[in-house]
């Protein structure tokens, strides 16, 4: 069958929030596409639990924003982060962060580029796994498959050709345009084709206890939280998910561990709570970035190219964004409006976020040991040498734990200035902060979010395809158009006449990708439109 016609544009192997993500904007953008997940239905325990702000302004264009914050914690509910000895003792520190509630009222006031457009969201994976499969099921051009593992794969100069093992039946063979490899860490496709992972592997191999309690969240006393970082030598934290019912507790502590008196002993004496133990599993820490990101017709996202200690939320959102910059590329080529640099793009623009975020990653773990580090038994005894050490051990955390949470220009800074798809200007900068974010439309940046004179957002007037901006509302662009509609590449015009935005973009004019990123700025129309389209479709 290796030769037949292709039965699908795209099959996707791993129906994890990457896998899913990809097919629904696939699907939305008319690809014809297939993804099999090896598991019956999807994950029964909470994974990772925050979509950041980047992902949420993802799924605010795919519609899904206000369905996936519905499943997890309410705008209100704080999101403060402790450090305690137990959960009965007044805290050795609190860091505030806001919450969602108060996050929307800070973007509602800025007039300046200088927030998201969404908040971030609490969301644990087990909440958001099966509404995602839901959103792809109903998506038109989109069949899911469950208890369906890929097993092989088989590429030449026109497709692919998979081997499918459906629960119970015997193996078959599904030919397709393109493959993508969503299948986590121990991904078969990347294995198949021969890619290796490099960096630091097995870094330390910890504990997750996922249990389930209707009253712990209303009992603790020191006050609401999202996480609980303990002062244990086994480096214990507690994270409150989505629905503030399932809790998880990760830890280093050893197999034969009577659970039930160790809960209750980080609980502390004051917390009376019923619980029931839903999961335990062991799980290790690696720090890996894959050499390519795919070869030939197979690409791979997600945990298949990066595995991140899940300290700091990169792990989950690095691979939406490998998603969302995938799935925009294998529409264009495969209705035949993508140049062969196109595909090709998608490691040179990826590979590097992959990079950053797994040192970003080690980065804001290297934070938890900084203050651990010094810690002794003492910390947790009432006497004069204990509040010393609570003491210092709150004062090192209050300086190097706040790496864990304050990645913000990991998530939003990312640049693919240097990119053959973007009209890059000389010596534009191709690394970003961290830390913070700053706003700019330097090209290759993402399209600050800004509110426009009516109260709609920039991103909300974007189409789902190129946008042409004009901020002045008085110009023909239709030279623009015209060299986008003669590759056959969809374009939109938008012109408004916008001065604030003008002023704050220190520009007239954007053209901006499916992905919410810069191509090209300009007080004057492109001088060359056939050769900036033919730049941004990657001909």
């Amino acid at each position: 069958m290796s030769q037949a016609e292709p039965q699908f544009d795209v099959i996707i192997a791993g129906a994890g929030p990457v896998g899913l993500t990809l097919a629904i904007d696939l699907g939305r953008r008319g690809v014809k596409t297939l993804i099999v997940e090896r598991d019956p239905t999807t994950g029964p325990w909470p994974k990772m639990d925050r979509s950041n702000s980047r992902t949420m302004e993802f799924y605010r264009r795919m519609g899904i924003a206000d369905e996936v914050r519905a499943l997890g914690y309410p705008a209100d509910a704080p999101m403060d982060i402790y450090v305690v000895n137990t959960l009965s003792e007044a805290p050795l520190l609190k860091q505030h962060y806001p919450s969602v509630g108060e996050m929307r009222e800070r973007i509602e006031k800025a007039r300046d580029h200088s927030q998201p457009l969404e908040p971030y969201q609490l969301v644990s994976q087990n909440r958001l796994e099966p509404l995602l499969k839901s959103v792809a099921e109903k998506t038109p051009n989109v069949t899911v498959r469950y208890g369906c593992e890929l097993t092989a794969l088989e590429q030449d100069e026109n497709g692919v050709t998979v081997t499918l093992h459906p629960s119970g039946c015997q193996p078959e063979e599904v030919r397709c345009s393109y493959l993508a490899g969503c299948d986590g860490g121990g991904s078969t496709v990347r294995k198949a084709l021969g890619i290796k992972l490099e960096g630091q592997g097995s870094l330390r191999k910890m504990k997750q206890i996922c249990f389930r309690s209707e009253t712990l969240y209303d009992r603790i006393p020191m006050g609401k939280g999202r996480h609980y970082y303990f002062t244990d030598p086994e480096g214990s934290a507690m994270i409150v998910q989505g629905d503030r019912k399932e809790f998880t507790l990760n830890s280093d502590i050893p197999d034969d561990t009577d659970l039930d008196a160790w809960i209750r002993k980080k609980m502390g004496p004051d917390i009376e709570f019923d619980y029931e133990i839903l999961n335990v599993s062991n799980w290790t820490l690696h720090l890996l970035l894959a050499e390519k990101y795919g070869k030939g017709r197979v690409f791979l996202a997600g945990d298949a190219i990066h595995l991140v200690i899940p300290t700091g939320g990169l792990g989950m959102n690095s691979g939406v964004g490998d998603a969302l910059d995938l799935s925009w590329k294998l529409a264009g080529t495969v209705q035949g409006w993508g140049g062969p640099g196109l595909l090709e793009s998608y490691e040179t623009e990826r590979r590097p976020v992959g990079q950053k975020n797994v040192e970003a990653s080690g980065w804001a773990a290297q934070g938890l040991g900084l203050w651990r580090t010094h810690l002794t038994e003492a910390v947790s005894q009432d006497s004069e040498e204990g509040r010393t050490e609570q003491h210092q051990a709150a004062k090192l955390a209050n300086r190097h734990h706040r790496r864990v949470h304050e990645m913000v220009g990991a998530e939003q800074n990312y640049t693919y200035a240097g990119s053959p798809l973007i009209a890059s200007e000389p010596g534009a900068i191709d690394t970003w902060d961290t830390v913070r974010y700053l706003p700019t439309t330097e090209p290759g940046a993402r399209i600050p979010h800004i509110w426009l004179e009516d109260g709609t957002a920039m991103q909300d007037i974007l189409g789902m395809d190129y946008t042409f901006v004009d901020l002045t509302g008085a110009v023909d662009a239709s030279p623009v158009q015209s060299a986008f509609k003669a590759i056959g590449a969809p374009l939109d015009i938008v012109s408004r006449a916008e001065e604030h935005v003008r002023m704050t973009y220190g520009c007239r004019y954007v053209l901006v990708r499916p992905d919410l990123h810069i191509v090209w700025t300009g007080n004057s129309l492109p001088s060359a439109p056939d050769a900036l389209a033919r730049l941004a479709t990657g001909h």
